[in-house]
């Protein structure tokens, strides 16, 4: 999709905006004088991101409580945006929470949680938004996936399962907009970020997460989101080493079966000795949203 004219600002919605990616996308959306709706759980939050937002320079900010599992309330926000902004010009897919530990020690309602949010998550934001886009004649949904929905690790099997189910989704998306040439979807494919994701989320192993290396910064990855708005791309990984550990994955899957689970544990396991914990999963930790975690990212 081209930029928005001079004349008329861009108009995102952005999910997941409180916090990690979504909220550093928030910010390069602004500095762009972009008029943002911004979607997460917690108002107070939002609220925050959105102050953030206008002194950045965004041209109009819209804040909208909502959790994407909920169809109507994503319907809300999205005609939200376009009675009150006169349409949406692009949508940034960037909710998600994330559970540690092995299927088997992992709660039901928390496995179905997680998934959920990948899953109807990304399909009820697709069913309010691609709409708005086929009436208007162009659009861009970019969906925020994962290196984990090309690979697989020990104790990340619920992330695996969202994030490989939310890009097969993706894709047939993709497959079913081939008919209307100016309404894109684009994934964005981040490996380590330094987002609070990982201690913000469930436990079931004993230890919270960390971003496994590379660590990318948000801003970073965001810069990859918002470029898809004016290159589309079906699958952009947002990371140098996803490509070598894709490999890896689907040519030599003996070795990379023995080798992931000790470098996993090594690099993408805190260490602290955390007791189990729903973490964020069933209900937003606002006083934990930021757009940085505690790591340095490149």
């Amino acid at each position: 999709m081209p930029p928005a004219a001079p004349s008329r600002p861009l108009t995102a919605l952005v999910t997941g905006a409180s916090s990690g990616i979504g909220r550093a996308t928030v910010h390069t959306l602004a500095a762009r004088g972009a008029r943002l709706v911004l979607v997460a759980r917690g108002r107070e939050a939002l609220e925050d991101t959105a102050a953030e937002a206008r002194e950045k320079g965004a041209a109009e900010v819209l804040v909208c409580p909502a959790d994407v599992t909920d169809a109507a309330a994503v319907q809300r926000a999205v005609e939200a945006a376009v009675e009150r902004l006169g349409r949406l010009d692009a949508v940034v897919h960037s909710a998600q929470t994330m559970a540690y530990g092995r299927i088997e020690d992992v709660p039901r309602p928390a496995f179905e949680a997680v998934v959920d949010t990948a899953l109807h998550g990304t399909a009820n934001v697709a069913r309010s938004a691609l709409p708005v886009f086929r009436r208007q004649g162009a659009g861009h949904l970019v969906v925020v996936s994962s290196l984990l929905a090309s690979v697989t690790a020990p104790l990340m099997g619920t992330y695996a399962a969202a994030k490989w189910g939310q890009l097969g989704l993706v894709r047939t998306l993709q497959q079913e907009t081939r008919d209307a040439p100016d309404v894109h979807v684009s994934a964005v494919a981040p490996g380590g970020v330094n987002t609070p994701i990982y201690y913000q989320g469930a436990t079931w192993a004993g230890s919270t997460g960390r971003p496994p290396p590379p660590v990318y910064s948000p801003e970073r990855v965001a810069r990859a989101v918002v470029a898809r708005l004016d290159r589309p791309r079906r699958l952009v990984q947002a990371g140098f080493a996803n490509p070598v550990v894709i490999a890896g994955f689907r040519l030599l899957p003996a070795v990379y079966d023995a080798l992931v689970g000790p470098l996993f544990r090594v690099f993408a396991l805190a260490g602290d000795g955390a007791p189990p914990t729903e973490g964020n999963v069933f209900a937003p930790r606002q006083e934990r949203n930021a757009k940085d975690g505690r790591w340095r990212g490149i």
